[in-house]
């Protein structure tokens, strides 16, 4: 195909995502399924005609699109923000996993003609939560710090299990004499185990580049920054480990050094990340045939709803029971339970594999991750409010100050609530413009001046001195100061 036509077909359907995600936003719809109907439409049985069958290809593009989606969701958190829920996100990352696996295969083995093996291979799939729609529902939501906190940690970590559980047990499918629940076993404790060590090691090093790289080269942070994600899944992959679990830990890491480059490097992976989810999703849209669907979607329906309504409560119950959540918060995690580009993405393993039954599989995925995304996602904040489990944001004020007889100058005034992304954060975290400061933090009565190593605090109202010109900028600042994550 001509190097232009490829060109144009790429700058076409990059187009179509914008148009497919604004429209999304305006009318509601989850823009991963918008993005995934749009895939379907460009698709052989849709008016695109594209004829794409390369489950394999549709593989590799997942795997690069979910290793940029977690780098990006690492980098937007903080270490001193999660640690206060590691444990429970572990559980629910690891045993939550397990049970939603046998749960899930024990309802698919009733509800379809798999043998016990492909069943609980159904159920690993459709395991964990989904990165890109947790991180994008949360930051559109005003659910309190600790869940939502809990929920991101949770996400960022059950891909690696679910995904060594699939790998094992279509291992297990392909060689039934040679391989067994040992194998299966072995391999979980090397993915995770091999996954975290390199996570940790490159995650240390990372960190201590990035609070070195000098002002000469740092047009070149963002380069950097896809080496150390680049490399982090690489090392971890080709020892044998989990690569999805290292280079969500290193993401993590990079996020909590202080840097003068993280406003920049967050800024450019916001959007590498929903350029990998445009790809991600189009290309597995393409994969869906719609011709194909109607012979499990009855099956596939009750599944999703088994899922949604009895196995992600009971996994959550199992996974949080001996931690101080609250029935109500047990509930709202249970629903948070979204489902996105993960199960697909694992489903297209079982495609390029042996597995005798994997169509079925990857059809009755479908319908778990639209009912899902649709269903949970768009009731999510609903929900949490309903339960009490909001936390609305207190109104600012600004007090423009004008400085000089020409140069403007705003001072404005924010807020920091105890679900706020900046509480916690030290003030040389916060992602300001180089030319906007925090004049004065005012604590209680105290007026504090800060420095660099300065602990926002929730309670805390910030002075925010700034030209007039990057009024805009600084708003987006808060906005992103206002996320929970």
């Amino acid at each position: 195909m001509d190097e232009g036509l490829i060109l144009l077909l790429v700058g076409a359907v990059l187009a179509a995502s914008i148009v497919v995600a604004l429209g999304a936003a305006r009318t509601g719809l989850p823009v991963l399924v918008a993005f995934l109907g749009l895939g379907m439409l460009l698709g052989s049985e849709g008016p695109g005609g594209i004829e794409f069958d390369d489950a394999e290809l549709a593989r590799e593009v997942g795997i690069v699109g979910l290793a940029l989606i977690l780098y990006e969701g690492g980098l937007q958190t903080s270490w001193r923000r999660l640690r206060q829920v590691a444990a429970p996100a572990a559980l629910l990352s690891t045993v939550g996993v397990v049970v939603s696996a046998l749960l899930t295969g024990a309802a698919a083995r009733v509800l379809f003609d798999l043998t016990w093996l492909e069943a609980v291979l159904l159920g690993a799939v459709v395991a964990s939560t989904d990165a890109a729609a947790v991180f994008a529902t949360l930051r559109a939501t005003h659910i309190r710090r600790r869940l939502a906190r809990t929920l991101e940690a949770e996400s960022g970590g059950n891909d690696p299990m679910a995904i060594a559980l699939t790998l094992g047990l279509i291992a297990w499918i392909e060689r039934p004499d040679e391989y067994g629940i040992a194998d299966l076993s072995l391999l979980v404790v090397q993915q995770l185990g091999l996954g975290l060590v390199v996570g940790a090691v490159l995650g240390v090093a990372a960190s201590w580049v990035f609070a070195r790289v000098p002002a000469s080269i740092g047009a070149f942070a963002p380069v950097a920054s896809v080496a150390a994600a680049a490399l982090s899944f690489g090392a971890a992959d080709v020892l044998g480990g989990s690569g999805f679990l290292a280079v969500y830990l290193v993401g993590l890491a990079v996020g909590s050094t202080p840097s003068r480059y993280r406003r920049q490097l967050v800024a450019f992976h916001e959007g590498l990340a929903f350029l990998a989810q445009v790809a991600l999703f189009i290309v597995l849209g393409l994969l869906v045939f719609p011709s194909e669907l109607t012979e499990v979607a009855v099956p596939g329906l009750a599944l999703a709803l088994l899922l949604v309504f009895l196995v992600r409560p009971l996994a959550v119950w199992a996974s949080t029971v001996f931690f101080d959540f609250s029935q109500r918060e047990r509930l709202l995690l249970g629903w948070a339970g979204l489902r996105g580009a993960v199960p697909i993405v694992l489903a297209t393993f079982a495609l390029s594999s042996d597995v005798l039954h994997a169509n079925t599989v990857f059809n009755a995925v479908f319908f778990v991750v639209v009912i899902s995304t649709i269903l949970q996602g768009s009731t999510l904040e609903w929900l949490a409010g309903r339960l009490g489990l909001l936390s609305p944001a207190p109104a600012g004020h600004e007090a423009p100050l004008e400085v000089g007889p020409e140069t403007k100058l705003d001072l404005v005034d924010f807020v920091v609530a105890p679900d706020h992304a900046i509480a916690g954060a030290a003030v040389r975290e916060t992602g300001l413009p180089r030319t906007a400061i925090i004049a004065v933090v005012r604590r209680g009565e105290d007026a504090i001046p800060p420095r660099g190593s300065t602990i926002i605090e929730p309670g805390d109202r910030l002075y925010v001195l700034a030209p007039h010109s990057i009024r805009k900028d600084v708003e987006d600042v808060f906005s992103r100061w206002r996320r929970r994550v």
